[in-house]
């Protein structure tokens, strides 16, 4: 799960920024130069009159995949890749960023691109999130680079903080808007895989965020296999708890243990729990201590107080000595960081703590992340912890959602089963002119890195789903849609739980599979669309600017069902910032 180009994101965002306020920078001449050429090719880009999507033949007529479909279940070793065949060096991000773009001019015809303009300081913040707004994926033309590759797993720490923060009547920071975090928040139903660790779903529709005919949202749809609570693996956890004095309060600390107690109820006998605390010092409160003991556990969690500095570091050096000392080869063995982020004493710059963590990870110990309380709250060190740990992400900001996370979906918060999982999307250079993917700009891997074994990527849960979806200009046949065309092919390799050679399968997306109207396509396809489209809006996305919130609601709304509680919450978000942006512009509400 480490972000694969750190430096090169840094260098992207400054070249943009020089881009928009016109400072002189040894990147202008080649990013100036890009971004004329986009610009151009864009410009050239027109829209369609007529129909899309018509009866076209099976998927088994359409050329075959260059790659086999070989299934995790199949140990058999792969034949080394054709040379040549996708390790296709990608344009250098910082040109990339040159082609960074707001949305089209707002109607059918030419569509104009104008670079971003500078990040707007968020003018209701809830929270020092120390989160930076990132770079949003700019639209990219296929004949530059036809490849998206990047990590996937199912952190939802992101939303979970956005829902926080808008109840509480602010706005929350665009740098903590992460698109993909708030669309994998929500169920969706895709098939099961019918073997493997998992199963792929591909379709399109008509986008919402541009009226042109040749505009779609692609979505790519992973589902993971489900395991019953009698199949999974046994569990050993090592609980690191921040017991600082910024975590006091009944939403930090009180909640930690609140939520401990409930994962505690929902483990089984075979299960083992280790308690460890830091603050000013670090401390041993329990020791591996089987689940079946759950009143010494409990007793233990109970006696949690907060007070004192934050020395995470020590901490998490304590926490991985205690889960390597319990330490079961062939289960899940697993340290869970519950904290605000907010480290004040010893190790505490992100270099400082990332090295621990990455010491350990080789080890077979994973690090997922559970964020608490607001104020000083630091989404981006507990996001990148968990990056950094092979694990996964949460933010809890009440009872409710630490059932969810701990009770309803305890398995797949805790049995992976895939590690390291990267998908590599190939768009057809016929079909498609130019694409943007929506999100997962800290999951970016180098496409000539997607078959390097030795690139750390992201996790898949038992029964987790993951959806990723792109905004992509289709050429005139494709949009037409009177003849069968590819659009593209997605590839997802990924390893078993203890295996070191991954595997890989490949599925094939055509017009067949697009909907001539997004009405058409199912419900939690437009749903995940409107939740998108949220996001975008949230985070100040260029490419949302003429997206209408009303639209939004509108969409969500005709995607859900009453008995559906997560989605009719969402509903009720996006009505909240609706009526604080209108009644900011001073605008009455109907």
């Amino acid at each position: 799960m480490m972000n694969a180009k750190p430096v090169n994101n840094a260098i992207l965002m400054i070249c943009a920024a020089a881009l928009c306020v016109g400072v002189s920078t040894g990147c202008d001449k080649s990013a100036e130069t890009k971004y004329e050429e986009a610009s151009n090719a864009v410009k050239s880009e027109v829209t369609f009159d007529g129909p899309s999507g018509s009866a076209s033949p099976s998927r088994e007529e359409v050329a075959a995949s260059p790659e086999p479909s070989v299934g995790l279940a199949d140990e058999a070793e792969m034949e080394a890749p054709e040379e040549g065949v996708v390790n296709k060096m990608r344009m250098p991000r910082v040109k990339r960023g040159a082609k960074m773009m707001a949305g089209a001019s707002g109607g059918r015809g030419v569509h104009n691109i104008v670079a971003p303009p500078p990040a707007q300081k968020p003018t209701s913040a809830p929270a020092d999130t120390g989160a930076k707004n990132a770079a949003v994926n700019p639209m990219t033309r296929v004949a530059d680079d036809a490849l998206s590759t990047f990590s996937i797993d199912v952190d939802t720490g992101a939303y979970t903080l956005a829902r926080r923060a808008i109840n509480s009547g602010a706005m929350p920071s665009p740098g903590t808007v992460r698109v993909e975090e708030f669309v994998n928040y929500f169920k969706y139903d895709y098939p099961a895989p019918k073997d493997g660790a998992f199963g792929v779903s591909l379709d399109a529709a008509p986008s919402p965020f541009e009226p042109a005919l040749n505009r779609k949202i692609v979505r790519v749809g992973v589902q993971g296999k489900r395991l019953n609570r009698e199949s999974r693996k046994p569990v050993h956890l090592t609980f690191l708890v921040d017991v600082s004095g910024s975590m006091s309060g009944h939403d930090r600390i009180e909640l930690a243990k609140e939520s401990l107690q409930i994962l505690t109820r929902n483990l089984g006998e075979e299960d083992t729990i280790a308690i460890s605390t830091y603050s000013g010092a670090v401390k041993t409160i329990l020791e591996p201590t089987g689940a079946a003991q759950r009143a010494k556990i409990s007793k233990a969690i109970d006696s949690l107080s907060a007070g004192g500095g934050t020395r995470m570091g020590d901490g998490l050096e304590l926490a991985y000595k205690m889960a390597l000392k319990g330490f079961v080869a062939d289960h899940a063995n697993r340290v869970i960081v519950l904290s605000d982020g907010d480290a004040n004493v010893g190790a505490t710059t992100f270099p400082e703590i990332l090295s621990t963590i990455r010491s350990y990870v080789e080890d077979g110990v994973t690090l997922s992340t559970i964020g608490f309380g607001m104020g000083n709250y630091k989404d981006q060190m507990m996001e990148q912890l968990a990056n950094q740990g092979n694990g996964n992400y949460y933010y809890i900001d009440s009872k409710k959602e630490a059932q969810k996370v701990f009770g309803e979906q305890l398995d797949g918060t805790l049995q992976v089963i895939a590690k390291d999982v990267k998908i590599q999307v190939e768009f057809d250079a016929d079909s498609v002119i130019s694409y943007r993917l929506l999100g997962y700009e800290n999951r970016d891997i180098a496409d000539n890195d997607f078959r390097n074994d030795r690139v750390d990527a992201g996790e898949i849960g038992a029964g987790h789903s993951v959806t990723a979806l792109y905004e992509v200009v289709l050429s005139e046949a494709a949009a037409r849609g009177k003849a069968i065309s590819q659009l593209a092919t997605v590839r997802i390799r990924a390893k078993t739980p203890t295996g070191t050679q991954a595997r890989e399968q490949a599925f094939v997306l055509t017009t067949r599979d697009m909907h001539a109207k997004l009405a058409d396509a199912s419900q939690d396809f437009q749903f995940a669309t409107a939740v998108a489209g949220f996001a975008e809006v949230l985070r100040d996305s260029p490419y949302a600017k003429g997206l209408s919130l009303a639209l939004v609601e509108e969409l969500a709304k005709s995607a859900s069902t009453p008995a559906q509680a997560d989605r009719q919450e969402f509903i009720g978000l996006v009505a909240k910032v609706k009526a604080s942006k209108s009644a900011s512009a001073g605008v009455l509400l109907d």
